[in-house]
């Protein structure tokens, strides 16, 4: 599943993670820490939808 901030669109796909950020592959988005922010803009998880 992949999940766009709504903010400035960066997108975030559980498949890849976030390698420079320090999430691996695989890592779900549910399972991202409450603290979370979009390594773009800084928004917040609950900036984010999933993509259809």
């Amino acid at each position: 599943m992949v999940y766009v901030c709504t903010i400035c669109g960066y997108e975030y796909d559980e498949a890849v993670g976030d390698p420079d950020n320090g999430i691996p592959a695989g890592t779900k988005f549910e399972a991202l820490p409450e603290d979370f922010a979009c390594p773009v803009c800084g928004a917040g998880k609950d900036s984010f939808e999933a993509k259809e």
